[in-house]
């Protein structure tokens, strides 16, 4: 699943995993196993929660991090 970096107005970032990445028709984000980026739970939910929806209208913006297969791309390397 990829994931994102949620950044929420007035509150820390949270990362967790989306199904799908949002159009830009959406209203509403769906995050899997949120939590802050430093990997601390979310003090404002429950302990059994592992799926939360955000109005994106809360949000500053969205970062996409890489998926695993993106990371393993080896650019052009130069030696002397």
């Amino acid at each position: 699943m990829p994931q994102i970096i949620l950044h929420i107005q007035n509150e820390p970032a949270v990362i967790g995993e989306v199904d799908e990445f949002p159009s830009f028709s959406d209203t509403m984000i769906g995050l899997r196993n949120p939590t802050r980026t430093d990997g601390k739970e979310l003090d404002y939910l429950d302990q059994r929660v592992n799926f939360v929806v955000w109005p994106l209208e809360r949000l500053n913006f969205i970062e996409f991090l890489p998926s695993g297969e993106e990371e393993e791309i080896i650019s052009f390397v130069r030696e002397k």
